[in-house]
């Protein structure tokens, strides 16, 4: 299994985080959420292990283009994975699944990856 990378193409900190895998020699594949669509049965999982409340980007300009309805609406895992399949700009990104791991690391965190890529290689 190798690494894959969720996410939007031009979102610049999915960009960070594809050159760092790619600095670090880690090979990845990338799934675009505006291209392929959001993969319900991975979002099930991310919703699973972090929750609904790490995975929408509420500081995001999407989240800000929602009407107030929409957003009041989202309050746990069902009412936020409708709100994320129909918008997948509001998934938080990247959503990195590891090989070797069960759950997903939710943005960009250079740090916790680097811990994440040294147990890679072993």
């Amino acid at each position: 299994m190798s690494t894959t990378v969720y996410g939007i193409t031009n979102c610049d900190t999915v960009k960070r985080a594809r050159a760092w895998l790619t600095d670090h020699g880690i090979d990845h594949t990338f799934h675009d959420f505006k291209k392929q669509g959001v993969p319900q049965a991975e979002l099930d999982r991310w919703l699973a292990s972090a929750g609904w409340e790490t995975l929408v980007n509420r500081r995001g300009t999407m989240w800000r283009r929602l009407d107030d309805a929409t957003r009041e609406s989202v309050v746990d895992n069902a009412s936020a994975r409708r709100a994320l399949i129909e918008y997948p700009s509001l998934i938080k990104r990247p959503v990195v699944q590891w090989p070797g791991r069960k759950d997903a690391t939710v943005g960009f965190d250079p740090e916790a990856w680097e811990g994440l890529a040294a147990a890679k290689a072993r």
